[in-house]
């Protein structure tokens, strides 16, 4: 889950921050103010949801009292009162307190379906997925998704030409692991890195082999920080 950023939106920033960004991403518009106690109630309610949505709705708060003209815009008359605003235009909205899932729903409300590369990254067909890529060569995402496909179908050396296409990364170290390893199985890994140990030094061959394998651990496995400190030990 991303971290919530959530903005005080005043009179002076209300075009940038409501409207300008409202043409990028759907905008929560919470107007309240400190003297009212069910805004208090409410407001860690839709910053929990939104901050769920990991960035695809974005969250705004206007004092009230501090902020007459952003008030007026939304001809609110009592509060909390809660909008949003998409494309620059009030969508949808709500006042006075509500149970969390009647928030949600109007959250979800106003989410942004999948789109069209993200179900075709779902679908995972690669004669679709090359298609794109005719179109859109440097699309980082759908050149991992066919190098991986062609990494796991044993076409090594196409796998590795796509991945040069793009700047390195920890995706493209991982598929570029199953490209040049397969898809190891794992199970006596720590023999073979081992053995591979006393070579790695002299042979640039069992170098990257021992670093794949550590891609292909990952770093979530305990083992693979401890195996890199003992690579550098071996290397100098």
């Amino acid at each position: 889950m991303a971290d919530l950023v959530v903005k005080n939106v005043t009179d002076a920033s209300f075009a940038e921050d409501v409207l300008d960004r409202s043409e990028t991403v759907p905008i929560i518009v919470d107007l309240w103010a400190p003297w009212c106690g069910p805004c208090r109630t409410l407001g860690p309610i839709i910053e929990s949801i939104v901050a769920g949505t990991d960035g695809a709705v974005e969250l705004v708060k206007i004092n009230v009292d501090e902020n007459p003209r952003s008030s007026q815009t939304f001809q609110i008359q009592s509060i909390p009162a809660v909008y949003a605003v998409v494309g620059r235009k009030i969508v949808d909205g709500f006042i006075g307190a509500q149970p969390e899932f009647q928030i949600r729903q109007f959250i979800e409300r106003i989410m942004p379906g999948p789109s069209e590369l993200d179900l075709m990254l779902e679908r995972a067909d690669e004669t679709e997925l090359r298609t794109w890529l005719e179109a859109n060569p440097g699309d980082e995402a759908v050149v991992c998704a066919v190098a991986e496909m062609a990494a796991i179908d044993g076409r090594t050396d196409e796998a590795l030409a796509l991945l040069g296409r793009i700047p390195p990364s920890a995706e493209t170290r991982r598929i570029a692991a199953i490209a040049r390893q397969g898809l190891a199985e794992l199970d006596g890994v720590e023999a073979r890195l081992d053995a591979l140990l006393s070579t790695v030094k002299l042979s640039p061959e069992d170098r990257q082999s021992f670093l794949d394998l550590l891609e292909l651990m990952g770093p979530d496995d305990e083992r693979t920080a401890a195996y890199r400190r003992r690579l550098t030990t071996a290397l100098y």
